[in-house]
């Protein structure tokens, strides 16, 4: 098959476009109202743009708290969400009121950051700090906006759990870090190649 997603309907019970651009990494992303209200809610439009200085960027389908706190306070911390995590992760994905701290609906235990006032997920074994840089609001190919925005942070301080370091590198069969497909559908991060690259 093929159709113009931008005309044409797929004829498809799902749209398949989220099962193609696969697996995303999650961003489990905690910011901080101005009233001190701890946010964490995942976005699966997350992932790393640059690494000197490390910067990553999410994209928000619409204003939500987190695009909200995060553009007035200029911080946000990015949590690692795991297989052992993936019903807390599951569970603060519910559409709550500004007033509702996520954390405490998923029964998580917070610590505090070293250089940003939101806290990250002590049961995450890694999470970047970060600072605010930039929104970019999208529009489509005629300027038209679509109501999403990226959002662009400087990883300012890196979090990773002593546990999940072998021989100096990051063990991700330890951390088993999970990624969204399309539908309601997940993966799991549990085996690994490598390749060299030629030359």
């Amino acid at each position: 098959m093929h159709y113009d997603p931008r005309h044409d309907g797929h004829g498809l019970p799902h749209n398949p476009f989220y099962s193609l651009v696969v697996p995303r990494p999650i961003g489990w992303i905690t910011s901080i109202s101005e009233t001190g209200v701890v946010n964490l809610a995942p976005y699966s439009f997350f992932n790393a743009v640059s690494s000197d200085p490390p910067v990553v960027m999410y994209s928000s389908d619409g204003r939500k708290d987190t695009l909200n706190n995060i553009e007035k306070t200029g911080e946000f911390v990015c949590n690692l969400a795991t297989w052992d995590l993936r019903d807390a992760m599951n569970a603060t994905s519910g559409r709550y009121p500004p007033d509702v701290s996520e954390p405490e609906v998923a029964g998580l235990e917070m610590v505090p950051s070293v250089l940003v006032a939101p806290p990250r997920v002590k049961a995450s074994p890694a999470a970047l700090e970060c600072r605010y840089l930039q929104s970019i609001e999208l529009t489509n190919g005629d300027g038209v906006p679509i109501g999403n925005t990226v959002v662009l942070g400087e990883v300012v301080q890196i979090h990773i759990a002593d546990e999940v370091i072998t021989d100096g590198r990051v063990d991700l069969t330890k951390i088993r870090p999970i990624a969204r497909l399309g539908y309601m559908d997940y993966t799991v991060v549990d085996t690994i190649f490598s390749m060299k690259r030629p030359g």
